[in-house]
């Protein structure tokens, strides 16, 4: 049995992903992300800092502003754009998983980043007032939303008339060779593990997506990736342990891990490079205003 939280149990080979209740979605991910916030920094640090860097570019951060980012996981974004706005802008960085908050907060704390400010937050209900932020972004959170176009909805609220969104999500599913993560787990689970994961960077359901919040004067822009991983362990812990699958795999015993761990090797055994892997991806970046 899985037990999501003190109040959720769930039978991990009958849960089903697609008919569950966003409610229940929402908690498995808040403690899904909670097993994996230990892992996720040291994982996908540099992986993610060319989607990071594109991001941020789109929004165009200036001094003095104040930068609202939701799902901010431990804070690989929000520490980025707390040095752009300095010295008199902050951001705030709001995320489901309560062990992402803490380890962000103890990041900040050991970095001695002082303008940000963590709190624990649904994206797709922000208890923050209206019009009160001049940018809002989202750096590979999106994908995990029972509702997405709620989530940007939210964030179009809680920016100033001429505020700026700018969010990235990884790109279409047959662009990002590490994808054989989700039906590895899946077929040892007997459900569908993020079955939406890949819907927002799919064609221009993203910039649909802004347009359905409200947003303005949207932007898209899709890119190829390459992901360093320097050895199996890296790689396995980050897919593994350090990821959206991580609340399934710490409930596999040794066996059914040893299992999925070679049938994931075998999936990416054509981007080998020495003793690590080079693995395509694809993200995509979108951008708007509130006018």
């Amino acid at each position: 049995m899985i037990k999501y939280g003190h109040d959720i149990t769930c039978d991990v080979k009958i849960i089903n992903y697609k008919q569950m209740k966003p409610e229940l979605q929402r908690r498995v991910q808040r403690y899904g992300w909670d097993q994996a916030a230990g892992f996720y920094d040291a994982s996908w640090r540099e992986q993610l800092r060319s989607a990071q860097e594109r991001m941020l570019e789109h929004a165009d951060l200036k001094p003095g502003e104040k930068v609202l980012e939701t799902a901010c996981g431990t804070g690989l974004v929000v520490f980025r754009a707390a040095r752009s706005v300095e010295p008199d802008g902050e951001v705030w960085g709001t995320d489901i998983s309560d062990a992402m908050i803490e380890t962000a907060e103890e990041l900040a704390d050991e970095q001695g980043i002082q303008n940000v400010t963590f709190q624990r937050m649904d994206a797709e209900d922000l208890k923050l007032p209206d019009a009160s932020f001049d940018v809002a972004l989202s750096g590979l959170g999106l994908m995990y939303m029972p509702d997405p176009v709620q989530a940007l909805r939210q964030k179009y609220r809680v920016l100033k008339s001429g505020g700026r969104a700018a969010v990235v999500v990884w790109g279409d599913r047959k662009n990002c060779g590490w994808a054989d993560i989700f039906p590895i787990v899946d077929k040892r689970v007997a459900s569908d593990v993020c079955p939406m994961f890949f819907q927002q960077g799919t064609g221009n359901t993203l910039e649909y997506s802004l347009h359905q919040a409200g947003f303005e004067e949207v932007e898209l822009n899709r890119f190829p990736t390459t992901l360093h991983f320097e050895s199996n362990e890296h790689l396995l812990t980050a897919v593994f342990a350090g990821g959206p699958v991580a609340l399934a795999y710490n409930k596999f015993d040794e066996q059914t891990k040893e299992g999925a761990h070679q049938e994931y090797l075998d999936s990416v055994a054509s981007y080998r490079n020495g003793a690590g892997y080079e693995i395509p991806g694809e993200f995509v970046v979108g951008s708007g205003r509130k006018l």
